[in-house]
């Protein structure tokens, strides 16, 4: 009984010293050719320096007032990131949209639209044209910014 519990100890032991072990030095050198490099063994290159690299918990309270302090620093009346992110982004969805519709455009045979009974009515070549050249307008509108 006390072999096991010797052995669950030194099993514990080891997993938790496991880190110790792998928390050694970086190196970081440049070779001839000027590419840097970082190993975590010495080299016998001249360029070669030992890097400090530490690591820590990261402080959940810390994180939620700096995250807090983003927030109030934005002016009232101000779009939030998100909404400024979403607006960036929507003249590009445009842009591909026009571009995907414009495509399926020209490479259909025949165009039509729904009535109000929902069934289609197909469009004559006039119709097609004037269509085409809405949709050739709507690309260059939303892909020139």
């Amino acid at each position: 009984m006390i072999r096991k519990y010797a052995i669950v100890f030194f099993i514990m032991l080891a997993v938790s010293s496991a880190g110790i072990v792998f928390a050694g030095d970086i190196y970081k050198w440049t070779d001839e050719d000027g590419n840097v490099h970082y190993g975590d063994r010495p080299t016998s290159e001249v360029s070669e320096e030992s890097l400090a690299v530490s690591s820590g918990i990261t402080d959940r309270s810390k994180v939620q007032a700096r995250y807090e302090a983003k927030a109030v620093a934005i002016e009232p009346g101000q779009p939030a990131p998100e909404e400024l992110h979403a607006q960036a982004s929507e003249p590009e969805e445009k842009c591909a949209t026009s571009k995907a519709r414009l495509q399926k455009f020209l490479t259909s045979r025949r165009l039509y639209k729904q009535d109000e009974n929902g069934e289609r009515v197909y469009l004559d070549e006039d119709e097609t044209l004037a269509a085409r050249e809405r949709v050739q307008n709507q690309v260059e509108e939303y892909c020139n910014f």
